[in-house]
């Protein structure tokens, strides 16, 4: 089987410094700085790509996320200069929308490695599907605690390599001997930057993930890769040429936000989440539309929103 110019690379990486830390695989998988999956000058979204998220299904979900951004602006006092910052805005579908209803607000694109947080704002982060495309590290209990996996090579295929024990984390309680899981440091360290960034306000974030309570219905872990809208356990094949994720560990974003001033509010379902913005004009502002075929297709937009996706993806709100 033909490698790929950016398995070359890594294989030349790993020859040369030994196994690699699956965060670093990853890092190269997805953003290489051309030759990564999200880097590759292709469209990774809808029926001709690998996948679909919310911020495709518009004008519907950018009405109701509005709805509930213009509500915290209300809360806030509607603060002069009030901004938004999206984080991994892709093709800015969602953007687009909250800033057709929300015109005044400054509205500021952030992707991984690119874009800065504003200093010291007032306002809302917002990330839909963000996290769980951070690079992870990758572990696996033992009777002598969590080893860490490493990508290496074995009969000249990328195959998974175990190394020494490694220190738990002290939010990370034991797993049992045989669990795999996934730490997402990186993630930490966006919760850091956006506490440090942001004054006052909200901070919403929409993924699919779990609670370290059920962390444990995951015994081998959660990573997948994604290709042509099929999930794949195999994350090691074709780096670069599918989407890579793990699921979002809700608890350690709640938790590591809290000190810095981060409250979380509790963990709720995207459906129930939306349900509590539509519910109170009973969706009209969402659903409006300029002819019934169209009233059709935002009414479909919903039901995806809702019964589609609606527990699969939950929704985490930490107030500032």
């Amino acid at each position: 089987m033909p490698v790929s110019e950016l398995e070359r690379q890594i294989r030349e990486e790993i020859t040369r410094d030994g196994p690699m830390p699956f965060d670093r695989f990853m890092e190269l998988a997805l953003y290489h700085p051309s030759l990564g999956y999200y880097r590759r000058p292709r469209d990774p979204f809808g029926a001709s790509g690998d996948y679909y998220t919310s911020s495709q299904l518009q004008p519907v979900f950018g009405r109701l996320i509005a709805q509930k951004i213009a509500e915290w602006e209300e809360q806030l006092g509607r603060p002069e200069g009030f901004t938004l910052v999206e984080l991994g805005s892709g093709r800015g579908e969602a953007g687009r929308e909250i800033r057709t209803r929300l015109p005044h607000a400054r509205y500021i694109e952030v992707e991984k490695g690119a874009g800065r947080m504003p200093e010291r704002f007032v306002g809302v982060v917002f990330s839909n599907e963000f996290f769980d495309a951070l690079p992870v590290r990758v572990l696996r209990f033992d009777k002598a605690g969590p080893r860490e996996r490493f990508v290496g090579i074995r009969q000249d295929r990328l195959a998974w390599v175990e190394g020494d024990p490694y220190a738990p984390l002290p939010w990370m309680p034991p797993g049992e001997p045989g669990q795999i899981c996934e730490i997402c440091l990186e993630a930490l360290r966006w919760v850091e930057r956006i506490a440090q960034s942001l004054e006052r306000g909200f901070v919403l974030t929409i993924d699919y993930g779990y609670t370290e309570r059920e962390r444990q219905r995951f015994p081998q872990g959660s990573l997948m890769s994604y290709h042509q809208h099929t999930a794949h356990e195999d994350v090691l094949t074709s780096p670069g040429e599918r989407d890579i994720t793990a699921h979002v560990n809700f608890s350690a974003l709640a938790d590591h936000g809290r000190p810095l001033g981060l409250r979380p509010l509790p963990l709720e379902s995207q459906a129930r989440f939306l349900l509590s913005i539509g519910e109170r004009d009973e969706f009209r502002s969402a659903l409006h539309a300029p002819d019934e075929a169209e009233a059709r297709r935002h009414r479909m937009l919903l039901k995806t929103l809702l019964f589609g996706m609606g527990e699969t993806f939950r929704v985490l709100v930490q107030e500032k």
